[in-house]
C-alpha cells in the first residue's frame, strides 16, 4: 500500500502499485499468543482491476505447519497497463509458529519495471527488525523523514502483516476479528494501519471458497521513512473508504484478504480473489513402535 494519486495515464500506475504492494504483504495482522493453532493451506490467485478494467494479476499461496509458516506471492501487470507501464513483483515471508503466533524471520520483496529492478530484504526477531537493506541502495532524501531503531521495534513485515491471527475459540468470522491494528515496516517507510469492522458479506470465487467474509475498514497513517509533501501520502492518510474482506485458511483462525478496494479519482482499484482453495492440514503424529 505505497502509492495511490491516479489523474493522468501516467499515475494510472499508482494503482497496480497498490494493488502490488498487498502481493508484496501490506496490511495488518493480529497476534495473539494463546489458543491452539492448526495447520493449513491456501493457493490463491488475484486479479486486479481499476474502474472494472483489469490492470493486474497474481497469486499467493500459504503454509501454516505445526511450528512454522511460509508465505509467497508474485503479480503483474496486464491488459491496457502493461502496455505503458509494464512490470511485475514478488514477495516472500517466512518463520516460526510460537505459542500460536506468527512470528517473521524473514522478508524480501523484488519489484521489477522496465526502468529498474528493485530487491528488499528484511530480518527480523521477536518482531524487531535486525537488519534490512535495498539494493539498488536509494538516494539520500533530505526531505524523508528518518526511520529511526525505535520505529523498527514491534512492527511486522508487509507479508506476515497481511494476516490476521482469531485469538480464542470463538467463530473467527466476527466483527471482533476488525477491531485491531498493527505497525508495519516494508524496508524504507514505517507506518501504521488500524481496522474497524464495517459488515459481514458472502463471497463466491470462480474456484474454489464461497462462504462469508468480514469485511474491515482500513485506516493508513504513516510514521517515518516518507516525505510528507508527497500527493499519495496525503491521498492515503485522508482515506476512509478503503476496505478489506477476509477470508478464513481451513485448520486455522488465520484470516487472509480475499478482496481489497481502494477509491481512486478514476474508479475503484480492486484486488479480487478469482481463485481460493484453501485446506486443512492433518497434524503431524508421532510415530510409535
Amino acid at each position: 500500500m505505497n502509492t495511490q494519486r491516479m489523474i493522468s495515464p501516467g499515475l494510472a500506475k499508482g494503482a497496480l502499485r497498490v494493488l502490488g504492494g498487498f502481493f508484496a504483504g501490506a496490511s495488518l495482522l493480529l497476534g495473539a499468543p494463546h489458543a491452539a493453532f492448526a495447520q493449513g493451506k491456501l493457493d490463491a490467485r488475484y486479479e486486479a482491476t481499476l474502474a472494472g478494467i483489469p490492470v493486474g494479476k497474481g497469486a499467493w499461496t500459504i503454509e501454516i505447519a505445526e511450528d512454522q509458516f511460509s508465505a509467497a506471492a508474485s503479480g503483474g501487470t496486464a491488459g491496457l497497463l502493461k502496455a505503458f507501464a509494464g512490470g511485475s513483483g514478488t514477495g516472500a515471508s517466512q518463520g516460526r509458529v510460537v505459542n500460536g503466533a506468527l512470528v517473521a524471520t524473514g522478508y524480501s520483496a523484488t519489484t521489477t519495471t522496465s526502468k529498474k529492478f528493485e530487491a528488499i530484504r528484511i530480518t527480523m526477531a521477536n518482531g524487531n527488525v535486525k537488519d534490512f537493506a535495498i539494493d539498488p541502495e536509494p538516494p539520500v532524501d533530505g526531505d524523508r523523514l528518518p526511520v529511526t531503531d525505535a520505529h523498527r521495534r514491534g512492527v511486522y513485515d508487509p507479508m506476515t502483516g497481511s494476516m490476521i491471527k482469531v485469538p480464542g475459540t470463538a467463530d473467527v468470522m466476527s466483527p471482533d476479528s476488525c477491531r485491531t491494528g498493527a505497525g508495519i515496516f516494508d524496508g524504507r517507510m514505517r507506518y501504521d494501519l488500524k481496522l474497524d469492522f464495517k459488515r459481514m458479506e458472502t463471497v463466491k470465487a470462480e474456484k474454489g471458497y464461497h462462504g462469508p467474509v468480514v469485511v474491515c475498514a482500513v485506516y493508513f497513517t504513516p510514521v517515518a521513512g516518507y516525505i510528507p509533501d508527497r500527493p499519495v501520502i496525503k491521498y492515503l492518510a485522508a482515506q476512509r473508504n478503503i476496505e478489506i474482506a477476509f477470508a478464513p485458511v481451513a485448520g486455522t483462525r488465520i484470516l487472509v484478504p480475499f478482496r481489497m478496494s481502494i477509491p481512486t479519482p478514476l474508479g475503484p482499484a480492486v484486488l479480487e480473489a478469482t481463485q481460493f482453495i484453501t485446506q486443512a492440514t492433518p497434524p503431524r503424529v508421532a510415530k510409535t513402535q
